[in-house]
């Protein structure tokens, strides 16, 4: 079968969510199907760096368009559209994927996250006569905006991005409606989200093909440079610092549960890693027990040395792949329940939860004071991702949705 999959950002290197999904649904689909790719790339990204074009038949690329502040405040107010059918459009761009399309048939087009469904409504209202279309849905997206709007809504400050939500929320809910009832089928990160998606959308044909882990690169066994400066514990979150759900999560923390921390006589400090750091960030800064540190080459020793993995999201949507590298290398992790959403986790079985600062700070200082306790729940985590969530598990669910729909 030939699939024209038409991503977001370029799929290498895999260093965040949509990355590491699309680099690996990838690498595992081209085993046995051929595969064209369109990518729109971002600054900096290198489309002959790694194995993609090893693994691609045709490769398409644009260059990601910018959009200013002052145009993304002209559509809120003006346009129909949400804000995520609008950021990554590019005239350009289309032009690129029409004309590879008159040249080459898929047999099947695969439309990774609602970004890109501009593209599949454009083509479909071009008169080229398409095939099958799958939609990958990496978040159930109003459910997402939701969420965001009742954690930002409860606090004065925030209401500026609240009203944004709420505005979202609304454009949202009839955009992505209309996406999956266009498709011929979609695929869920999680058991919830599919629920979500099929309510919206009654009668839609959707699979849970969740998001997975690299196994043999997040190995608990493999030696990795302790890259620590505190002689510990050193408590780790990692995840894309631009991403509104990582920043609210890191403050909350900060604010909220590492004062309280500090009241037990840990001497604890707080890494937060993980590329672009907000400006919302920058009070964190002159914190000694604090570090942020930006764009790292790799992020595999700061999961590997971490005293304790914390994911304190208050709001977001999908699964966390932070959660399941975490647990693939055997760290003690401490989640709010929002966090560890998707996956069928029990606390102080896989993971430790708690959603109040009083109980996160209660279950961090008990793994912290209590090793063997810690090191036994890291364990049972590695053993929950091997036996659910290797890529070479995950791959064969999507083309499973694919027999399907064929």
């Amino acid at each position: 079968m030939r699939i024209l999959l038409i991503t977001p950002q370029f799929p290498y290197p895999p260093h965040q969510g949509t990355t590491l999904r699309n680099f690996h649904l990838l690498r595992g689909l081209a085993a046995h199907h051929t595969i064209d790719l369109f990518s729109l790339l971002a600054p900096g990204d290198d489309p002959n760096a790694g194995p993609v074009s090893q693994l691609v038949d045709h490769l398409v690329i644009a260059p990601q368009p910018a959009r200013s502040s002052r145009q993304r405040l002209t559509d809120l107010v003006r346009s129909r559209q949400p804000d995520m059918a609008l950021r990554l459009w590019s005239d350009d761009a289309f032009a690129r994927l029409r004309t590879h399309l008159l040249t080459h048939s898929p047999d099947l087009i695969q439309i990774e996250g609602i970004e890109m469904a501009p593209y599949f409504f454009a083509l479909r209202g071009s008169g080229i006569e398409l095939p099958p279309v799958i939609y990958d849905a990496h978040n159930a997206e109003t459910l997402l905006q939701r969420r965001a709007f009742q954690a930002d809504v409860r606090r004065p400050a925030r209401w500026p991005a609240a009203l944004y939500s709420v505005i979202q929320v609304q454009k949202l809910q009839r955009y992505e409606r209309k996406l999956l009832l266009a498709v011929a089928g979609v695929a869920a990160v999680s058991e919830p989200d599919a629920g979500e998606l099929a309510a919206l959308a009654p009668g839609i044909w959707v699979e849970v093909v969740s998001n997975g882990v690299d196994l043999d690169a997040y190995d608990p066994d493999g030696e990795f440079a302790n890259p620590y400066l505190h002689p510990g514990p050193n408590l780790v979150f990692t995840g894309k610092m631009d991403f509104r759900p990582n920043i609210d999560a890191v403050l909350w923390f900060a604010e909220r549960v590492l004062p309280q921390l500090h009241a037990t006589n840990l001497d604890l400090h707080f890494w937060v890693v993980g590329k672009n750091p907000h400006a919302r960030l920058d009070s964190l800064r002159s914190r000694p027990d604090i570090t942020i540190t930006g764009s790292v080459p790799d992020i595999h020793p700061y999961i590997a040395h971490a005293d304790l993995y914390v994911v304190p999201l208050l709001a977001g949507g999908g699964t966390r792949l932070k959660l399941l590298e975490a647990m693939a290398m055997a760290r003690p992790i401490v989640s709010t329940r929002l966090g560890a959403d998707g996956f069928p986790v029990t606390d102080a079985e896989q993971l430790a939860l708690a959603d109040t600062p009083a109980e996160f700070r209660a279950r961090c200082e008990q793994l912290l004071r209590q090793p063997g306790e810690a090191a036994a729940l890291g364990r049972r985590g590695r053993a929950f991702v091997e036996a659910n969530y290797g890529w070479d598990a995950i791959v064969p669910r999507l083309e499973h949705l694919y027999r399907r729909i064929s």
